[in-house]
């Protein structure tokens, strides 16, 4: 009977001291809206850091998102302050190794305090043998940033453009 007693005591009092330790609650994961059309797939292996990937492998369109958190871009000391300031940082990257290319100067917007930036980017792909158009986003909210790609041959820009542009201007969180 003495042992039962002291095993409950010793249990009450772990349970005790565990219960008056502080917790922090902390969210995991990153919830965004974004808006594909119809004609278009999720889909994997275009690359490996997006969180959402989108195809029509019949009409040649292909697409991701990629995000990152601006808690977790201060935790790394990577301050931006602003959509701009962003958009250069990856734009200076981006393609840097491919000759020959055309940059169209990028066009910001503000929609429901939400910052956007788009470029249109022609490119010719040495390994496709073949001019690439992409269109190329980046999005500010109150949380994250995001870098949208969306791209075709470069004959179809006049035709997907502006689903490309949707799939940019649908992104929230």
């Amino acid at each position: 009977m003495k042992q039962i007693i002291t095993l409950l005591t010793v249990a009450l009092i772990s349970v005790t001291a565990s219960a008056q330790t502080k917790m922090k609650e902390y969210k995991a994961g990153h919830t965004f809206n974004v808006s594909i059309p119809d004609y278009m797939n999720k889909t994997i292996g275009l690359n490996e850091d997006s969180a959402i990937e989108y195809a029509s492998e019949v009409k040649e369109l292909y697409g991701f998102v990629i995000y990152d958190l601006k808690e977790d871009l201060k935790m790394v000391e990577l301050n931006f302050n602003s959509a701009k300031e962003f958009y250069d940082g990856f734009m200076k990257d981006f393609l840097k190794d491919t000759e020959k290319k055309t940059i169209s100067n990028p066009v910001s917007k503000t929609i429901n305090d939400i910052n956007f930036i788009e470029a249109d980017v022609d490119a010719f792909d040495k390994e496709a043998n073949m001019e690439i158009y992409y269109l190329i986003g980046v999005v500010e909210t109150k949380k994250a940033f995001y870098k949208i790609l969306s791209w075709s041959g470069k004959e179809n820009k006049e035709k997907f453009k502006g689903d490309f542009q949707k799939i940019l201007y649908s992104i929230k969180d």
